[in-house]
């Protein structure tokens, strides 16, 4: 069941009943009204609250180290006994920055370009937040690697709402 999802704040809910997920990690603007699944433990939901942006803007609030080194240690927390939900708006940007940056962590073995490559095949819009994705490269001593790996997929498809996907992080499918 080491397995990440990956959906829009619309399909939160029918996505963590449907998977029987036990974690929820949500990347989101600050503010924004997100009802915990109820089959969720309270301990079990990371929010972490920013704007979808990559250079500072006024009014806006960036994603902080502090916030990514939160999501790395809450996945390296998660027993991978059941799936665990990465969410944000839309299912493109956020989420996909933040299931990026937790397989990372939790295949260090796996090349970065390999990670991001099944990304875009599991989802032609998504699209990972590039500071999301600089500050997790960072903070995981990958020397740029993360960051060129990203670069290397391009932007998705335009949408509005990405399609959920799943991400295995078992080992023996990275084989």
């Amino acid at each position: 069941m080491s397995t990440l999802h990956v959906c829009s704040l619309s399909r939160l809910r029918d996505t963590v009943d449907r998977v029987g997920a036990s974690h929820v990690a949500t990347l989101i603007n600050a503010g924004t009204p997100v009802v915990r699944p109820p089959s969720v433990a309270a301990e079990n939901h990371l929010f972490l609250g920013f704007n979808d942006i990559v250079e500072p803007m006024e009014g806006m609030l960036p994603v902080s180290s502090a916030q990514i080194a939160r999501l790395i240690d809450f996945v390296a927390t998660w027993d991978r006994a059941r799936p665990m939900v990465v969410h944000c708006w839309a299912g493109i940007s956020r989420s996909t920055a933040g299931a990026y940056v937790a397989a990372c962590s939790l295949l260090p073995g796996i090349d970065e370009a390999r990670i991001a490559r099944e990304i875009r095949v599991r989802s032609a819009s998504a699209t990972p937040n590039g500071r999301v994705v600089a500050i997790a490269d960072a903070l995981l001593g990958r020397q740029g690697r993360m960051v060129a790996a990203i670069r290397a997929i391009g932007r998705g498809a335009d949408a509005y709402e990405g399609v959920p996907f799943a991400l295995s992080l078992a080992e023996e499918d990275w084989a």
